[in-house]
């Protein structure tokens, strides 16, 4: 199990935060997703050995909130 932090452009709604959750959420290998409004992050926690933070990032990219910075922890 790895967690990411990927860091965003600036939400613009509380919205975006669901649309996130639920779209990430059901990705392959997603255990758990935490996004963080008022700080621009997104924190998910994953399965390595069916996901990767490229596909993580370039998801929540093509929701609309371009991903400025990746951290696997």
């Amino acid at each position: 199990m790895q967690t990411a932090t990927l860091t965003t452009e600036p939400f613009t709604c509380p919205s975006c935060v669901v649309k996130i959750e639920k779209t990430l959420g059901k990705m392959d290998g997603v255990k758990e997703v935490d996004v963080m409004f008022h700080s621009n992050k997104v924190k998910v926690s994953f399965d390595e050995t069916t996901q990767n933070v490229d596909a993580l990032a370039d998801t929540v990219s093509k929701l609309g909130y371009p991903v400025l910075r990746s951290k696997v922890a």
